[in-house]
Protein backbone atom coordinates (compact mmCIF):
# COMPACT_ATOMS: atom_id res chain seq x y z
CA UNK A 1 0.00 0.00 0.00
CA UNK A 2 3.08 2.43 0.72
CA UNK A 3 4.82 1.54 -2.17
CA UNK A 4 1.96 2.37 -4.71
CA UNK A 5 1.05 5.50 -2.85
CA UNK A 6 5.08 6.57 -2.72
CA UNK A 7 4.82 5.42 -6.68
CA UNK A 8 1.46 7.35 -7.48
CA UNK A 9 3.29 10.33 -5.30
CA UNK A 10 6.02 9.80 -8.33
CA UNK A 11 3.85 10.15 -10.95
CA UNK A 12 2.72 13.30 -9.72
CA UNK A 13 5.74 14.66 -9.20
CA UNK A 14 6.64 13.77 -12.83
CA UNK A 15 3.72 14.99 -14.40
CA UNK A 16 4.34 18.39 -12.26
CA UNK A 17 7.85 18.44 -13.74
CA UNK A 18 6.45 18.20 -17.61
CA UNK A 19 3.94 21.21 -16.95
CA UNK A 20 6.26 23.30 -15.43
CA UNK A 21 8.48 22.71 -18.44
CA UNK A 22 5.79 22.57 -20.90
CA UNK A 23 4.85 26.36 -19.40
CA UNK A 24 8.93 27.34 -19.13
CA UNK A 25 8.72 26.28 -23.20
CA UNK A 26 5.17 28.47 -23.81
CA UNK A 27 6.89 31.34 -21.51
CA UNK A 28 10.01 31.10 -23.72
CA UNK A 29 8.02 30.57 -27.27
CA UNK A 30 5.87 33.16 -26.25
CA UNK A 31 8.98 35.66 -25.80
CA UNK A 32 9.97 34.95 -28.97
CA UNK A 33 6.65 35.35 -30.87
CA UNK A 34 6.09 38.91 -28.75
CA UNK A 35 10.11 39.90 -30.32
CA UNK A 36 9.30 39.27 -33.90
CA UNK A 37 6.03 41.24 -33.33
CA UNK A 38 7.56 43.96 -31.48
CA UNK A 39 7.28 46.85 -34.25
CA UNK A 40 4.01 46.35 -35.15
CA UNK A 41 3.22 46.95 -31.47
CA UNK A 42 5.46 49.78 -31.29
CA UNK A 43 2.87 51.21 -33.65
CA UNK A 44 -0.12 49.87 -31.75
CA UNK A 45 1.43 52.19 -28.94
CA UNK A 46 1.90 55.22 -31.19
CA UNK A 47 -1.75 54.90 -33.01
CA UNK A 48 -3.87 54.66 -29.70
CA UNK A 49 -2.99 58.27 -27.87
CA UNK A 50 -4.94 59.76 -30.68
CA UNK A 51 -7.78 58.39 -29.74
CA UNK A 52 -8.14 60.31 -26.42
CA UNK A 53 -7.49 63.50 -27.82
CA UNK A 54 -10.05 66.54 -26.01
CA UNK A 55 -11.51 64.23 -23.68
CA UNK A 56 -11.76 65.29 -20.04
CA UNK A 57 -9.21 63.69 -17.62
CA UNK A 58 -11.70 61.96 -15.55
CA UNK A 59 -12.63 59.58 -19.26
CA UNK A 60 -9.51 59.26 -20.02
CA UNK A 61 -8.79 56.21 -18.39
CA UNK A 62 -12.28 54.58 -18.78
CA UNK A 63 -11.44 54.84 -22.73
CA UNK A 64 -8.15 53.37 -22.60
CA UNK A 65 -10.11 50.63 -20.21
CA UNK A 66 -13.03 49.97 -22.77
CA UNK A 67 -10.14 50.00 -25.71
CA UNK A 68 -7.93 47.79 -23.79
CA UNK A 69 -11.14 45.43 -23.39
CA UNK A 70 -11.92 45.77 -26.53
CA UNK A 71 -8.66 44.73 -27.86
CA UNK A 72 -8.52 41.75 -25.74
CA UNK A 73 -11.52 40.70 -27.18
CA UNK A 74 -10.33 40.99 -30.83
CA UNK A 75 -7.32 39.13 -29.93
CA UNK A 76 -8.72 36.24 -28.30
CA UNK A 77 -12.46 35.87 -29.39
CA UNK A 78 -11.86 37.16 -33.17
CA UNK A 79 -8.61 36.82 -34.60
CA UNK A 80 -6.94 33.96 -32.61
CA UNK A 81 -9.96 31.48 -33.69
CA UNK A 82 -9.68 32.58 -37.24
CA UNK A 83 -6.45 32.51 -37.59
CA UNK A 84 -5.90 29.25 -35.86
CA UNK A 85 -8.97 27.07 -38.14
CA UNK A 86 -7.14 29.51 -41.25
CA UNK A 87 -3.74 28.22 -40.88
CA UNK A 88 -4.75 24.92 -40.18
CA UNK A 89 -7.25 24.55 -43.17
CA UNK A 90 -7.16 27.16 -45.21
CA UNK A 91 -3.81 29.37 -44.81
CA UNK A 92 -4.08 31.06 -48.29
CA UNK A 93 -6.97 33.42 -46.85
CA UNK A 94 -5.22 34.90 -44.63
CA UNK A 95 -2.84 37.31 -46.79
CA UNK A 96 -5.83 38.21 -48.55
CA UNK A 97 -8.16 39.27 -45.15
CA UNK A 98 -4.53 41.12 -43.40
CA UNK A 99 -4.43 43.04 -47.05
CA UNK A 100 -7.65 43.83 -46.55
CA UNK A 101 -7.21 45.04 -42.97
CA UNK A 102 -3.62 46.94 -44.32
CA UNK A 103 -5.74 48.82 -46.39
CA UNK A 104 -8.29 50.34 -44.21
CA UNK A 105 -4.88 51.57 -41.91
CA UNK A 106 -4.05 53.29 -44.93
CA UNK A 107 -7.28 54.87 -45.41
CA UNK A 108 -8.14 55.88 -41.83
CA UNK A 109 -4.27 56.93 -42.14
CA UNK A 110 -5.25 59.01 -45.53
CA UNK A 111 -8.43 60.11 -44.25
CA UNK A 112 -6.49 61.89 -41.17
CA UNK A 113 -3.91 63.23 -43.77
CA UNK A 114 -6.42 64.79 -46.09
CA UNK A 115 -8.25 66.37 -43.36
CA UNK A 116 -5.50 68.08 -41.79
CA UNK A 117 -4.34 69.36 -45.14
CA UNK A 118 -7.79 70.61 -45.69
CA UNK A 119 -7.96 72.34 -42.62
CA UNK A 120 -10.36 69.61 -40.50
CA UNK A 121 -8.30 68.35 -38.31
CA UNK A 122 -10.61 66.42 -35.31
CA UNK A 123 -7.86 67.47 -32.99
CA UNK A 124 -9.54 70.94 -33.03
CA UNK A 125 -12.95 69.68 -31.93
CA UNK A 126 -12.39 68.25 -28.33
CA UNK A 127 -14.55 64.72 -28.08
CA UNK A 128 -15.64 66.48 -24.61
CA UNK A 129 -17.87 68.90 -26.48
CA UNK A 130 -20.07 66.01 -27.70
CA UNK A 131 -20.63 64.02 -25.26
CA UNK A 132 -21.24 60.46 -24.99
CA UNK A 133 -22.01 59.60 -28.54
CA UNK A 134 -18.86 60.82 -29.63
CA UNK A 135 -16.62 59.19 -27.30
CA UNK A 136 -18.51 56.05 -27.96
CA UNK A 137 -17.39 56.39 -31.31
CA UNK A 138 -13.88 57.53 -30.62
CA UNK A 139 -13.53 54.10 -28.92
CA UNK A 140 -15.37 51.77 -31.63
CA UNK A 141 -12.98 53.32 -34.01
CA UNK A 142 -9.78 52.65 -31.89
CA UNK A 143 -11.38 49.10 -30.75
CA UNK A 144 -11.42 48.65 -35.11
CA UNK A 145 -7.65 50.32 -35.78
CA UNK A 146 -6.61 48.20 -33.15
CA UNK A 147 -8.69 44.82 -34.86
CA UNK A 148 -6.15 45.36 -37.94
CA UNK A 149 -3.01 45.93 -35.84
CA UNK A 150 -3.73 42.88 -33.32
CA UNK A 151 -4.12 40.78 -36.67
CA UNK A 152 -0.95 41.51 -37.63
CA UNK A 153 0.95 41.03 -34.33
CA UNK A 154 -1.25 37.68 -33.76
CA UNK A 155 0.01 36.35 -37.54
CA UNK A 156 3.43 37.31 -36.77
CA UNK A 157 3.29 35.22 -33.36
CA UNK A 158 1.41 32.59 -35.32
CA UNK A 159 4.36 31.68 -38.14
CA UNK A 160 7.01 32.47 -35.17
CA UNK A 161 5.12 29.06 -33.34
CA UNK A 162 4.06 27.50 -36.35
CA UNK A 163 6.07 24.29 -35.98
CA UNK A 164 4.45 24.23 -32.60
CA UNK A 165 1.35 21.73 -31.84
CA UNK A 166 -2.50 22.49 -32.10
CA UNK A 167 -2.66 23.30 -27.98
CA UNK A 168 1.26 24.92 -27.87
CA UNK A 169 0.72 26.97 -30.34
CA UNK A 170 -3.05 28.12 -28.54
CA UNK A 171 -1.74 28.94 -25.40
CA UNK A 172 1.22 30.40 -26.58
CA UNK A 173 -0.95 33.30 -28.73
CA UNK A 174 -2.89 33.46 -25.61
CA UNK A 175 0.28 34.19 -23.71
CA UNK A 176 1.40 37.23 -26.36
CA UNK A 177 -1.99 38.49 -26.93
CA UNK A 178 -2.72 39.44 -22.93
CA UNK A 179 1.24 40.32 -22.63
CA UNK A 180 1.11 42.86 -25.25
CA UNK A 181 -2.48 44.28 -24.49
CA UNK A 182 -1.11 45.36 -21.30
CA UNK A 183 1.98 46.40 -21.98
CA UNK A 184 0.76 48.57 -25.29
CA UNK A 185 -2.40 49.92 -23.25
CA UNK A 186 -0.40 50.16 -19.59
CA UNK A 187 2.25 52.56 -21.57
CA UNK A 188 -0.82 54.53 -23.27
CA UNK A 189 -2.33 54.72 -20.00
CA UNK A 190 0.94 56.33 -18.32
CA UNK A 191 1.29 58.68 -21.94
CA UNK A 192 -2.01 60.38 -21.08
CA UNK A 193 -1.60 60.94 -17.52
CA UNK A 194 1.58 62.48 -17.87
CA UNK A 195 0.33 65.55 -17.34
CA UNK A 196 -1.64 64.82 -14.44
CA UNK A 197 1.44 63.12 -12.61
CA UNK A 198 3.38 66.93 -13.87
CA UNK A 199 0.65 68.33 -12.23
CA UNK A 200 0.64 66.19 -8.98
CA UNK A 201 4.68 66.79 -9.09
CA UNK A 202 4.38 70.34 -9.49
CA UNK A 203 2.39 70.89 -6.07
CA UNK A 204 5.40 69.19 -4.01
CA UNK A 205 7.45 71.04 -1.38
CA UNK A 206 10.35 70.08 -3.33
CA UNK A 207 11.69 72.30 -5.71
CA UNK A 208 13.28 69.03 -7.65
CA UNK A 209 10.18 68.22 -8.02
CA UNK A 210 8.63 71.07 -8.43
CA UNK A 211 10.89 71.91 -11.72
CA UNK A 212 10.23 68.29 -13.18
CA UNK A 213 6.49 68.22 -12.68
CA UNK A 214 5.96 71.83 -14.75
CA UNK A 215 8.70 69.96 -17.29
CA UNK A 216 5.81 67.39 -17.97
CA UNK A 217 2.84 69.52 -17.72
CA UNK A 218 4.69 71.84 -20.40
CA UNK A 219 6.04 69.08 -22.23
CA UNK A 220 2.98 66.49 -22.48
CA UNK A 221 0.60 67.77 -24.90
CA UNK A 222 4.05 68.56 -27.20
CA UNK A 223 4.91 64.85 -26.54
CA UNK A 224 0.88 63.76 -27.16
CA UNK A 225 1.13 66.04 -30.73
CA UNK A 226 4.19 64.29 -31.70
CA UNK A 227 2.57 60.36 -31.14
CA UNK A 228 -0.31 62.15 -32.73
CA UNK A 229 1.89 62.50 -36.03
CA UNK A 230 3.89 59.17 -35.25
CA UNK A 231 0.57 56.99 -34.91
CA UNK A 232 -0.65 58.33 -38.36
CA UNK A 233 2.25 57.40 -40.02
CA UNK A 234 2.61 54.06 -38.28
CA UNK A 235 -0.65 53.48 -39.96
CA UNK A 236 0.51 54.50 -43.30
CA UNK A 237 3.45 52.21 -43.02
CA UNK A 238 1.90 49.51 -40.83
CA UNK A 239 -1.02 49.65 -44.20
CA UNK A 240 1.46 49.78 -46.98
CA UNK A 241 3.38 47.47 -45.80
CA UNK A 242 1.05 44.76 -45.47
CA UNK A 243 -0.73 45.23 -48.57
CA UNK A 244 2.88 45.61 -50.19
CA UNK A 245 3.86 42.28 -48.59
CA UNK A 246 0.73 40.50 -49.58
CA UNK A 247 1.23 41.60 -53.46
CA UNK A 248 4.13 40.26 -53.12
CA UNK A 249 3.02 36.74 -51.67
CA UNK A 250 0.27 36.81 -54.11
CA UNK A 251 2.86 36.65 -56.94
CA UNK A 252 2.68 40.03 -58.01
CA UNK A 253 6.56 41.46 -57.34
CA UNK A 254 7.00 45.11 -58.75
CA UNK A 255 6.16 47.14 -55.83
CA UNK A 256 7.36 45.15 -53.18
CA UNK A 257 10.74 44.47 -55.66
CA UNK A 258 11.29 48.52 -56.29
CA UNK A 259 11.38 48.91 -52.01
CA UNK A 260 13.49 46.28 -51.43
CA UNK A 261 15.88 47.10 -54.08
CA UNK A 262 15.36 50.41 -53.02
CA UNK A 263 16.44 49.30 -49.35
CA UNK A 264 19.39 47.05 -50.42
CA UNK A 265 20.82 50.32 -52.55
CA UNK A 266 21.55 51.77 -48.92
CA UNK A 267 21.81 48.94 -47.07
CA UNK A 268 20.46 46.89 -44.56
CA UNK A 269 20.04 48.33 -40.81
CA UNK A 270 18.86 51.38 -39.77
CA UNK A 271 19.26 53.49 -43.06
CA UNK A 272 17.70 50.29 -45.07
CA UNK A 273 14.30 50.29 -42.55
CA UNK A 274 14.26 54.02 -42.63
CA UNK A 275 13.86 53.51 -46.53
CA UNK A 276 11.77 50.71 -46.47
CA UNK A 277 9.18 52.41 -43.96
CA UNK A 278 9.46 55.37 -46.25
CA UNK A 279 8.37 54.00 -49.22
CA UNK A 280 5.24 51.48 -47.89
CA UNK A 281 4.16 54.50 -46.01
CA UNK A 282 4.31 56.63 -49.25
CA UNK A 283 2.25 53.59 -50.96
CA UNK A 284 0.12 53.36 -48.02
CA UNK A 285 -0.80 57.11 -48.37
CA UNK A 286 -1.56 56.85 -52.17
CA UNK A 287 -3.82 53.89 -51.53
CA UNK A 288 -5.53 55.52 -48.87
CA UNK A 289 -6.20 58.42 -50.70
CA UNK A 290 -7.22 56.62 -53.54
CA UNK A 291 -9.62 54.73 -51.22
CA UNK A 292 -11.30 58.01 -49.72
CA UNK A 293 -13.70 58.28 -52.96
CA UNK A 294 -14.61 54.77 -52.85
CA UNK A 295 -15.80 54.80 -49.27
CA UNK A 296 -17.17 58.13 -49.51
CA UNK A 297 -19.54 56.44 -52.92
CA UNK A 298 -19.73 52.91 -50.77
CA UNK A 299 -20.67 53.76 -47.44
CA UNK A 300 -24.04 55.79 -47.63
CA UNK A 301 -25.17 53.24 -50.11
CA UNK A 302 -24.10 50.50 -47.35
CA UNK A 303 -26.08 52.93 -44.75
CA UNK A 304 -28.94 52.63 -46.88
CA UNK A 305 -29.05 49.18 -47.22
CA UNK A 306 -29.19 48.40 -43.80
CA UNK A 307 -31.47 51.17 -42.80
CA UNK A 308 -34.03 49.01 -45.14
CA UNK A 309 -33.21 45.76 -44.21
CA UNK A 310 -32.60 46.11 -40.32
CA UNK A 311 -34.20 48.88 -39.67
CA UNK A 312 -31.83 52.11 -37.39
CA UNK A 313 -30.75 49.39 -34.89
Amino acid sequence: MAGGLFALLDDVAALARMAAASIDDVGAAAGRATTKAAGVVVDDTAVTPQYVHGVTADRELPMIRKITVGSLRNKLLIILPVALVLSQFLPGLLTPILMVGGSYLCFEGAEKVWGRLRGHDHHDHPVAEDGPDAERTMVASAIRTDLILSAEIMVIALNEVADQAFLARLAILVVVAVVITIAVYGVVAIIVKLDDVGLSLAQRSSSVAQKVGRGLVVGTPRLLSVISVVGVAAMLWVGGHIVLNGLDELGWHPLYDLVHHAEEAVHHGVQGWLVNTALSAAFGLLLGLLLIPVVNVVSPLVGRVRRRFFGNS
